[in-house]
């Protein structure tokens, strides 16, 4: 018995990037890092193909006003290196709220991503901005409540 079932493998010419814009005002960090990690992959679309682009471009505003549960605020370290030897540098979560709003809705989504050449390019895709406003009408993105 011989099955003639394809697969479907979505196509180059098929593709498209909407435009999606989030709220992220009181809501809660990791929450809102896998709902947009899902919509840069693309794997809320019923078309989704494995190792095919197929993602949004998302559009992140209030991500000043943006929540953690429990005492993640003061117990959160980002840790980057510099590669000399004894400067290790450590910014808690409040800090880095202060200095840049948008650095740690990116570090979380940029962690659910892929870590390869794909996860590099999805993550470009992702526009975060501290207050109300963003440079994005003409695209007419679509507004999503979470």
């Amino acid at each position: 018995m011989i099955y003639d079932q394809k697969s479907f493998r979505l196509k180059q010419e098929e593709i498209t990037h909407p435009w999606y814009v989030i709220d992220a005002d009181n809501q809660i960090l990791g929450r809102l890092a896998t709902r947009v990690a899902i919509l840069l992959t693309g794997k809320n679309d019923p078309r989704y193909t494995p190792g095919v682009d197929s993602g949004a471009f998302v559009v992140i505003v209030n991500a000043e006003k943006i929540q953690m549960t429990g005492q993640k605020w003061d117990q959160k370290i980002y840790v980057r290196h510099t590669k000399h030897p004894g400067n290790a540098k450590e910014l808690v979560a409040k800090d880095a709220l202060k200095k840049k709003p948008g650095f740690i809705i990116e570090k979380a989504v940029k962690r659910m991503l892929p870590k390869n050449r794909m996860g590099l390019k999805l993550i470009k895709r992702l526009k975060v901005y501290a207050g109300t406003e963003h440079p994005h009408p003409a695209q007419k993105p679509v507004e999503i409540k979470l």
